[in-house]
């Protein structure tokens, strides 16, 4: 019968009994069809792990992050000898936002300076503020609670699903309250957070709901792009993003009187259909916009994140299937609804019991001595000195009394995030733009590192 590509040949590193030096070995797909990724790489047992001074699994690098060619190149110099280099200048901008609505499905885009400006113009267009409270997750990047820090609004944390990584939707309802303005949801990885729950619940209590896609370019919830769901989803084009442009973001809507004001305050107030740059309206804003360079840049890579996207995906899909062979590597669980996963992070739990007790952190520095780049992910956002140090700040003080700021220091324990941060290990997006030989390689070190787990234990 034929091999399908889960059988595919694997690399592993064998010792050269006459020099003593690792060499990569192929093994045939034969034998993997036998015995499974376990009989293979019974075949390494002799190695000693790379931390304590044997050879690596792997020495070459995994693909490199940006991707550039001839047109990005082109796109840049065209801007630049046009003259025309920022917003209201130039075309490129608008252009981009046509591009990016199409691709997504909205109906209006409104780019920005980054997918913090992002989430800000859009909590400043809902009239988020004072006396407001913002549902949010404890597993995400800071920005997500810098911005409701900047509207002087309330962050309440919302304990996360360990499964899945993503906000747990179910605990949504038990954390409103009549102050509740907004839930403040992410799709954490390139993953969808559960979207059924989070708006049935929001549209019940007549909630906005603002989605933080800054890591989910073109992933889908029901086969509809995310960021296309909530009154607003915000998306960031920083450099480590699947699409990117050194900095650089992104509100989609459709609805057109919240384009228009997150639009107003991105760009100091004014009207998009004024002629004049001189004539204002709305209310208080500032200056968020994208510049005509990064607009051209983000078209000319545009032409190829789908095609990324699908290899990040394949790539993934491969990897889990090895990594669910693997006693103690639990990969995240994506919802019934995440129809496409954008793969910005793949994610999975460690546990140390069939590693013979191996801590994280041993584990993180073992697998990445075989060659293999990690990260254990975030820390707490919710217990962030940040957080206490902003509550004692003179304009909190005064919007808040004592007792509520210290009530929102109480409610904010998360005790499944905080277990979710012991154990949580991430591979970046750059890391699946390889082929399924670069999985393999993954696997194995992973493998090899549990099979001598009891010597790096005693290390």
């Amino acid at each position: 019968m034929p091999l399908n590509d889960s059988l595919s040949r694997r690399r592993f590193l064998g010792a050269s009994s006459l020099a003593g030096a690792a060499t990569a070995l192929r093994f045939s797909p034969l034998a993997a069809l036998s015995g499974g990724l376990g009989s293979v790489l019974a075949q390494d047992t002799a190695l000693k792990p790379a931390l304590l001074g044997g050879p690596p699994v792997r020495t070459s690098p995994f693909p490199t992050w940006p991707r550039v060619d001839a047109g990005d190149e082109a796109a840049l110099r065209e801007v630049l000898h046009s003259g025309r280099w920022f917003r209201g200048d130039g075309q490129q901008v608008t252009q981009f936002e046509h591009a990016y609505a199409a691709l997504t499905g909205a109906k209006y885009c409104v780019a920005t300076a980054n997918g913090t400006s992002a989430l800000l113009a859009s909590l400043a267009a809902l009239d988020i503020g004072p006396g407001d409270e913002v549902i949010l997750p404890p597993y995400t990047f800071v920005a997500t609670l810098n911005v409701i820090l900047l509207q002087y609004a309330l962050p309440v944390f919302v304990d996360t699903d360990l499964e899945t990584f993503q906000l747990d939707a179910r605990k949504i309802e038990s954390a409103l309250t009549e102050r509740t303005a907004a839930v403040l949801p992410v799709h954490l990885g390139g993953s969808a957070a559960d979207l059924d729950t989070i708006l049935e619940v929001a549209q019940r209590r007549r909630l906005p709901v603002i989605e933080d896609a800054c890591q989910a370019h073109l992933a889908e919830w029901r086969g509809r792009k995310v960021g296309t769901w909530g009154a607003t989803g915000c998306f960031s084009f920083q450099a480590s993003k699947n699409l990117n442009s050194g900095e650089g973001g992104a509100i989609l809507t459709n609805d057109e009187a919240l384009a228009d004001k997150c639009y107003g305050f991105h760009n100091h107030g004014r009207n998009r259909a004024a002629t004049s740059r001189f004539h204002l309206a709305g209310s208080r804003a500032a200056n968020l916009r994208l510049t005509e360079f990064q607009a051209a840049l983000l078209r000319s890579q545009m032409t190829r994140v789908e095609a990324q996207s699908r290899t990040r995906a394949d790539n993934a899909a491969y990897l889990t299937g090895l990594l669910r062979q693997i006693p103690g590597i639990t990969p995240a669980r994506l919802y019934d609804g995440c129809t496409r996963n954008a793969y910005h992070l793949y994610m999975f739990r460690y546990d140390d019991g069939p590693f013979a007790g191996l801590s994280r952190a041993r584990f993180l520095a073992a697998l990445s001595a075989e060659g293999i780049p990690c990260s254990g992910g975030y820390t707490p956002l919710n217990r962030e000195p940040t957080l206490k140090a902003t509550f004692t700040t003179r304009a909190y003080r005064r919007l808040y009394a004592p007792e509520v700021l210290q009530q929102c220091e109480e409610r904010n324990q998360c005790p499944v995030n905080d277990r979710l941060c012991t154990q949580a290990v991430w591979f970046v997006q750059t890391m699946f733009l390889g082929d399924h030989r670069d999985m393999d390689d993954i696997a194995a070190a992973i493998q090899k590192i549990q099979r001598r787990a009891p010597e790096l234990a005693r290390a």
